[in-house]
């Protein structure tokens, strides 16, 4: 689509590194088709984070002396639920994900209006990126984009995702070299059962004839012994008879099907890679299997693009008046009813979830005063009575009370 060919920076900047991304030409990922999401494996590991990050619901959050307010300003809101016209804010952030998950970077343009204020935030699809800095030692990132064209925007202007970060000072570790060989077994694979499958379907049967017959005798023999006896419609109920003119003898297949066991290794190899499992991949797991995932591997990626957001679409003084994005994501989504109702529960009665929040736990819509916090009246903090205490003997009671 080109969504970013309206924009133009200019370039008075002088090269520092480059980083080639996974779609890359060069990458030595085309020895199978060069585009590693067209696996089946690498798509199912992947799915299950991008959908479950592309579910957290990004926040504007203030907290300063007049206390804590949630999304104070509305076009920070609608920036977030809505980034470009394109999208919403959570197929971005699903787009975001799968970018990091097979490039170990991901990018974002953050277009802002005269007065600097954020309105619109664009994915950024690339060949190759290079980091450029300009006589002011000021950071740019340029953007090789796959319709050929290059654009170049200030890197306070990029919302900018990272995996595996060590070689480089600024970009992410490329997954290359360590996927690579494990996709070569793959496809070799894939193709060795393949080639078995149609391999086993050449020959069934060998006709050896004990006497010369022109070609077009042989060719009417054959069909006659297929017609005959391997013919599904055949009355011969599976026997085969043949006289002395001509030997029928079977031929067994050989079979050239990979060893089934390596495969399974090699597919829980990539498995790891992406830090998932055959159960995740599937759907099959438990809620302690699910929250493990969950914390293992969704959980940092979350923070990183709360971090993210609020560094580069805040300024450091906005930032200082405790202006920040954070993106709330509960990994409640898939525990048992009972985890649910507990949570819910005691959350409500300790006064740290509110209606509004417990029916969000159970997929129902908000209501009307649901978003008020109560608790209930034993558990007042113990230097204080509880409701309905008169005295000091009732006082003193509240106060042993936790």
């Amino acid at each position: 689509m080109g969504l970013l060919n309206r924009f133009k920076k200019e370039n008075r900047a002088v090269e520092v590194t480059t980083y080639k991304m996974f779609t890359d030409e060069g990458s030595s990922y085309f020895g199978y088709d060069g585009n590693v999401y067209k696996s089946d494996i690498v798509r199912s590991s992947i799915r299950p984070k991008a959908r479950a990050i592309g579910k957290a619901v990004g926040k504007h959050i203030r907290e300063n002396a007049e206390g804590l307010k949630v999304n104070p300003e509305p076009y920070i809101r609608f920036l977030l639920e809505e980034p470009n016209p394109y999208m919403t804010g959570q197929q971005l952030q699903e787009k975001l994900i799968v970018q990091l998950e097979l490039n170990n970077n991901a990018f974002a343009y953050i277009n802002r209006d005269v007065n600097g204020m954020p309105i619109e935030i664009y994915p950024i699809s690339s060949s190759s990126t290079q980091a450029l800095t300009d006589d002011r030692g000021r950071l740019y990132l340029r953007f090789s984009l796959r319709n050929g064209n290059q654009a170049t925007f200030k890197y306070t202007d990029i919302i900018h995702l990272r995996k595996d970060f060590n070689e480089d000072d600024l970009f992410g570790t490329h997954p290359a070299e360590s996927l690579a060989p494990l996709m070569e077994i793959v496809t070799t694979t894939d193709q060795g059962i393949v080639k078995a499958i149609k391999n086993s379907n050449i020959v069934k049967w060998l006709l050896k004839f004990n006497q010369t017959l022109r070609p077009e005798d042989i060719k009417r023999e054959t069909k006659r012994f297929v017609e005959d006896f391997l013919s599904i419609e055949s009355e011969a109920a599976g026997a085969a008879a043949t006289d002395a003119k001509m030997d029928a003898k079977q031929v067994e297949p050989k079979d050239y099907v990979p060893n089934e066991k390596q495969m399974d290794s090699t597919t829980e190899r990539i498995y790891r890679f992406f830090n998932t499992n055959e159960k995740i991949v599937s759907s099959s797991y438990n809620e302690n299997e699910w929250v493990s995932y969950y914390e293992g591997t969704i959980e940092a990626d979350i923070i990183q693009l709360s971090d993210e957001y609020t560094r580069k679409i805040f300024t450091r003084r906005e930032r200082g008046h405790g202006n920040k994005i954070m993106f709330e994501s509960s990994n409640l989504a898939f525990a048992s009813l009972k985890t649910k109702m507990d949570f819910v529960n005691n959350g409500i009665d300790r006064g740290y979830v509110n209606a509004n929040e417990g029916r969000n736990v159970f997929g129902m819509a908000p209501i009307e005063g649901g978003d008020q916090y109560v608790r209930r009246l034993d558990t007042a903090p113990i230097n204080e009575p509880r409701g309905g205490d008169n005295g000091e003997e009732d006082k003193d009671k509240g106060n042993h009370h936790i």
